[in-house]
C-alpha cells in the first residue's frame, strides 16, 4: 500500500465541494499532505445541492430519484442508504499519524452552490450540478465526502457501453468530444504510486495505456473506468464563468450495482486527489454547507459554499479543531461529552477517542445520527422518562430502524428535553428538537439515534446537522458552526 505526502502550494481563494457520500474500503495507512494558500483570487462560487427526496430530481431526465410514496417508504430509504454507509465508515475510521502543516490565508471571495435534499443504496444524500470538460457537459452528481476521486458514467474505447442511455439523450461523458480531456498513462508514477490508494491496476496492456481503475463500494457496486484530467466549469455568484483546470476524473465504462439513476460521484473527501482539494487551488480555503429541513418547502434551498460566508444574521459562530489526516477522507472532530437539559451524561471517555477505537465524524452523507453503544444507551435513557407519555409504536421498516418511535398524539416539542453536543475545546452545538424528535411517518415521531457496535466510529448525520450553517476551513484545521435559516444573500 502506497501512502504519499501532498504540499498544495500557496492559495489565496478557494472552492471546496461538499461532502455527502459512498464509500469505498480502503487499506490502513499514514497519510500527510498540507493545505497551503494559494496566489490565486476569482470571488465567491455557490452551488445548489439537491436531496434525494426533493421534487427537483424526479423532473430531471435519467433518474427515478424524488419524493418517495410515503413518509414510512422515505425514512425506510434513507436507513437502509445509512446502513451501507456506516459500513463503510467503520472499516476506514482507523486511526492514522497527523503530520502536515497548514499556512494562514486571507480571502474575502466566495463560491456558492446551491443544494437540496435526495439518496440511494449506500450513496450520499445531495446531488450537485456540475459541467466537465471542453465544451462543457452538466451532469448531476452525488456529492460525497467519503470518495476521493470525480467520476461519471461515460464512454471511451468501449463501442456499446450505455447505447441504451445515450438512445434516450440521457447524460453520458464521451472524453473524445472534449478538448482538454488527457487520459493518465498507465506507466505513469501517478499511477503507479499516487493513485495506488485510489484502487489504480498496476497491468499496463500497452505502454500507451491509459491509467485504470477498479472501484468497490460499501454495497458491493462494482466501477471500472480509467483517469484522466479535465477542465471543470464553475460560476461565480457575480455570473462569472471560470475554469478549474486539470481535474482529476473517472471516466467509468463498466457499472456492476446501484448506480442507475445518478450520472456520477464528487469526491470531496480530503485527500490528494479529492475535487475538494484541486479546487481549493482556486478558491478560498474554506468551504461551507448549509442544510434545511429536509421536509420544508420546495423554495428553500441548501447551499454549498466556497469562500468566506458574510451574514450579518448569524449568531456569533463557534469553532472547534477539525481532525484532518486522521480518518481520511472523513472529517472528524474532537466530541467531549453529551449533555441533557444541561446535565452531563456519564458517558466514558473512551468513547470519545479516535485512539481507543472511538471518535466522531460530522457527516452530511447520513441521515440520521449514529451512536456507539456506551453513548446510545446513555442517550436513550435520558429520553425515558419524556417519551414514556406516549404509545409506543414500531416503523417495521427493516434492520437498522429507529428503535424508539411512539405516537404523536398529545406532543408538543416544550415536552423534550434540550440536547447539546459539547466539544473538547469548549464550542457547543444546539440543535432545534425537530433534529432529533424527527417526523418518521404519518402520526409518528422517533428518536433519531441509531445505536451502532463499540468499538467505531459515532457520526453525526445530516439531519442533525439542519438549520445551522458549518464552516470547513482546511488551511487551519477549523470547523465552525452557528445556527441560520440558510437564506443569506449571495
Amino acid at each position: 500500500m502506497f501512502c504519499f505526502r501532498f504540499h498544495p502550494s500557496k492559495m489565496k481563494s478557494s472552492i471546496i465541494f461538499i461532502f455527502l457520500s459512498l464509500s469505498l474500503f480502503s487499506n490502513n495507512c499514514n497519510f500527510f499532505f498540507q493545505v497551503h494558500a494559494s496566489k490565486y483570487n476569482h470571488g465567491k462560487v455557490k452551488f445548489k445541492l439537491i436531496h434525494r427526496h426533493s421534487p427537483e430530481l424526479g423532473k430531471m431526465s435519467g433518474t427515478t430519484l424524488g419524493p418517495p410514496s410515503s413518509s414510512r417508504e422515505r425514512i425506510k430509504q434513507l436507513i437502509h442508504s445509512d446502513t451501507a454507509r456506516l459500513h463503510a465508515i467503520s472499516h476506514r475510521l482507523v486511526p492514522r499519524r497527523k503530520n502536515f502543516q497548514v499556512e494562514t490565508l486571507r480571502s474575502s471571495n466566495l463560491v456558492e452552490l446551491p443544494m437540496r435534499s435526495a439518496a440511494d443504496i449506500g450513496t450520499g444524500q445531495y446531488f450537485v450540478s456540475f459541467r466537465i470538460g471542453s465544451p462543457p457537459r452538466k451532469f448531476i452528481m452525488i456529492a460525497d465526502t467519503g470518495s476521493t476521486v470525480t467520476w461519471m458514467k461515460c464512454k471511451y474505447k468501449c463501442k456499446t457501453c450505455f447505447d441504451d442511455r445515450i438512445h434516450h439523450h440521457e447524460r453520458i461523458f464521451n472524453p473524445k468530444t472534449s478538448r482538454t480531456f488527457i487520459p493518465i498513462p498507465c506507466l505513469s508514477s501517478m499511477c503507479k504510486q499516487d493513485l495506488a490508494r485510489s484502487f489504480s491496476l498496476q497491468k499496463c496492456h500497452r505502454s500507451t495505456s491509459p491509467c485504470a481503475y477498479d472501484f468497490r463500494y460499501s454495497d458491493g457496486t462494482k466501477v471500472l473506468g480509467i483517469f484522466g484530467n479535465d477542465t471543470v466549469i464553475v460560476r461565480l455568484t457575480n455570473g462569472k464563468k471560470i475554469k478549474v483546470p486539470d481535474v482529476m476524473i473517472g471516466c467509468s465504462e463498466t457499472i456492476f450495482g446501484n448506480f442507475h439513476d445518478i450520472d456520477g460521484v464528487m469526491g470531496l473527501g480530503f485527500d490528494q486527489h479529492s475535487f475538494a482539494v484541486k479546487a481549493a487551488e482556486k478558491f478560498g480555503n474554506k468551504f461551507s454547507y448549509c442544510l434545511v429541513d429536509h421536509l420544508s418547502p420546495s423554495d428553500l434551498v441548501n447551499f454549498l459554499v466556497f469562500g468566506e460566508v458574510d451574514d450579518s444574521t448569524l449568531p456569533k459562530m463557534q469553532y472547534t479543531e477539525l481532525l484532518l489526516g486522521i480518518v481520511n477522507p472523513y472529517y472528524a472532530v474532537n466530541v467531549s461529552g453529551i449533555s441533557i437539559d444541561g446535565e452531563m451524561l456519564a458517558i466514558p471517555s473512551y468513547a470519545w477517542d479516535l485512539k481507543s477505537g472511538g471518535g466522531f465524524i460530522v457527516d452530511s452523507g447520513s441521515s440520521l445520527t449514529h451512536l456507539v453503544e456506551p453513548v446510545f444507551n446513555q442517550v436513550i435513557a435520558a429520553f425515558q422518562a419524556p417519551i414514556s407519555k406516549f404509545k409506543k409504536l414500531s416503523l417495521s421498516v427493516g434492520p437498522s430502524e429507529p428503535e424508539y418511535c411512539f405516537g404523536d398524539v398529545g406532543y408538543k416539542e416544550s415536552l423534550m428535553p434540550k440536547l447539546e453536543v459539547h466539544f473538547a475545546d469548549g464550542a457547543k452545538l444546539t440543535p432545534p428538537v425537530k433534529s432529533y424528535v424527527i417526523d418518521a411517518a404519518e402520526g409518528v415521531k422517533c428518536l433519531g439515534f441509531v445505536p451502532t457496535r463499540w468499538p467505531g466510529p459515532s457520526v453525526i448525520g445530516n439531519i442533525l446537522q439542519q438549520n445551522h450553517l458549518w464552516e470547513f476551513d482546511l488551511l487551519n484545521g477549523k470547523l465552525g458552526f452557528a445556527s441560520s435559516s440558510c437564506t443569506f444573500d449571495d
